[in-house]
């Protein structure tokens, strides 16, 4: 089901009042969109809500459907925040458009690089999906930090995460890039690690700040 980019920010402000703050149904006057918006006509003609004496109510179509939207922009969110480090409004504003984008099997791809998050860079929760629910059965831990291979084992580099831009163009001038193959020679006295046919040792500290995808 492919909603209007409207419509799925009027399922977000549902699920929070309904689902997280406990209301039983909704007043369309105390949201931000007016009563005549279309995506209230939008939302009802595919059955996902209803209005009875000028209240919202979910319906069970509705509310699977507002969690997963809720989940999309909460991901979005991480994705800003935690990887590419934009964040404060400016970041918000990023993952309000691209939330939109991670249908069709999107989300669970960043989710999985994410390591299955459980809350928002706000405490809130992400609610969990298929992806997550596998991850857990399988014992995987999908994207980890480069402390937690062991010497002789190698993934595929998903992020830096760091905000000292000095770190990060050291690390990048390594070839430590999302996508690049990296092989974990040795942990210590420090870390050793192999990218390409180079060889590099860094410290624990910045050995942390790089995520790898087993």
């Amino acid at each position: 089901m492919k909603l209007s980019e409207k419509a799925e920010e009027v399922l977000e402000a549902l699920w929070v009042a309904l689902e997280e703050e406990g209301h039983p149904f909704l007043d369309p006057d105390t949201m931000d969109f007016p009563s005549d918006d279309p995506a209230y006509r939008e939302l009802t003609g595919h059955t996902l809500i209803e209005i009875r004496q000028g209240m919202i109510y979910f319906r069970p179509e509705g509310r699977e459907e507002g969690k997963l939207t809720i989940r999309r922009h909460r991901l979005a969110e991480r994705l800003m925040m935690d990887v590419l480090n934009i964040r404060g409004d400016e970041g918000e504003y990023k993952a309000c458009q691209f939330e939109h984008l991670l249908n069709e099997g999107a989300d669970a791809k960043v989710c999985t690089m994410l390591n299955h998050p459980s809350t928002c860079p706000h405490g809130k929760a992400i609610p969990p999906g298929d992806c997550c629910d596998e991850a857990r059965a399988a014992g995987n831990l999908g994207v980890v930090p480069l402390t937690e291979f062991r010497s002789g084992e190698e993934g595929t580099i998903a992020y830096i995460h760091t905000e000292d831009h000095k770190k990060m163009q050291k690390l990048m001038a390594m070839g430590v890039l999302p996508g690049n193959r990296i092989i974990l020679l040795q942990t210590f006295p420090s870390y050793i690690f192999r990218v390409g046919y180079s060889e590099f040792a860094i410290d624990t500290n910045l050995a942390r700040e790089i995520f790898v995808r087993k």
